[in-house]
Formats: structure tokens, sequence, C-alpha cells
């Protein structure tokens, strides 16, 4: 099946291009996987291949774990190439500083409850960022960009999960940082084992430690 011409490149990645274009009168994004010339050609090909399809794959099961993600169109494994619905609206990152207190701990406990849901069918995301959420149509919060996502219900890679999300917050929304993240916890707890929060939690701390030992 043939795709329409590249209409506007809106985010240049390490792995991956996307482009914002028209697709059969559907307003799309298409991320496709760029070659790397330091692999050979056809292990770089599988491994762009496999990715593409794995990301497809997951970014399904969280969908049916009850997380908003853009829905696929199209998998052109030949192209390595994904075509995603456009979800019209701001990141997370753009709206959480400007948010009253209130509002901003509900959108986070919110975003704990959706991660908690990822973890307890054994998704880690991989890159939990606010640039990684778009606040949809009625509020609505989308995942997007699971290119890292992998399949684990492990305390320590969910532990580096919602550490990622912890440093996010310390980086990106700095005065609200503790409250948000906080929020997350909460909601985070209200959806997995209340023993699974609490391991999970501990490993973050642990991460953190070790973070400071190293220099990281």
């Amino acid at each position: 099946m043939a795709l329409k011409a590249i209409s506007m490149l809106v985010r240049k990645g390490a792995e991956a291009n996307l482009y914002l274009e028209e697709w059969y009168g559907l307003k799309v994004i298409k991320k496709v996987r760029i070659p790397k010339s330091y692999r050979l050609r056809q292990i770089d090909y599988e491994i762009r291949r496999s990715r593409t399809v794995h990301e497809a794959q997951i970014m399904s099961d969280a969908k049916r774990a009850g997380v908003p993600t853009p829905i696929i169109y199209l998998i052109d494994v030949k192209r390595t190439t994904l075509v995603m619905e456009y979800v019209d609206g701001p990141r997370v990152k753009e709206s959480l500083n400007q948010l009253p207190s209130q509002d901003r701990k509900v959108l986070c406990r919110r975003i704990g409850a959706l991660i908690g849901q990822l973890h307890r069918k054994g998704i880690i995301h991989g890159d939990l960022t606010t640039s990684n959420m778009i606040l949809g149509q009625h509020e609505k919060i989308f995942f997007i960009d699971f290119g890292l996502a992998e399949y684990s219900v492990e305390v320590e890679k969910q532990g580096v999960d919602l550490h990622l999300m912890k440093r996010a917050l310390e980086s990106t929304h700095y005065p609200h940082a503790k409250e948000c993240f906080t929020s997350i916890i909460a909601g985070y707890a209200s959806v997995v084992t209340r023993k699974n929060a609490e391991e999970v939690v501990k490993r973050v701390r642990e991460i953190a430690q070790r973070g400071r030992y190293s220099g990281t």
C-alpha cells in the first residue's frame, strides 16, 4: 500500500523521524525508523523491522490495558514505518506548570494511575516524561513514543520507569516536582497492589541513591 508524500517533519529523533501529513483524508503522524550507516545493512534492517513491529504490538497491549495511545492505522514493515492517529492537544510538558495546584495534583494522580495500569500488565514504557504524554479532547491523557518500551514485571524496571518520571519532573517542572511525584505515586498505588507500590517506591529511592554515588 503506497504512502502519500511527506508533508512536514515535526521531530527528528535518534532512532526515528516523525512526520505530520494527510493520509487518505486523515491527519496522521508517520514514524519512520531511519537506517544507521554504522550497522551492517541487513542487520540494521532487521533491527528497524523488529522494533517497528514490537512498538506497534506494545502500543496495542497498552491500549488493551486501559492506557490511551494513538490508533495505529498501518504497520509498513518493509519501510519500517508506523502510520498513527494524530492526537490534537498540548503535551503535558507544556501544560503542567500553568495549572492551579489542585488541578496539577489531579492530573498527576491520573498519570500515576495510567503508569500503574501499564506496570500491572507487565509493560515498561522506557521513556516516561511529560513530553511523551498528550492532553487530548476531554482531558484524556495519551501516552506516546513506545520506542523504548518492553515487557517486564521486574520491580527494578518498574522502579527505573518511575525514576525517569521523577527526574523528568525535577528537570522540567522543578517548582512543582515534589507535589507532582507524590500525586503520581498516589495514583500508581491506587491501581497496583499496596505491596507492589511500596516495593517500587523503595526501588526508586535506591536507584536515586545509586545515581548520587556514581555522580550521575
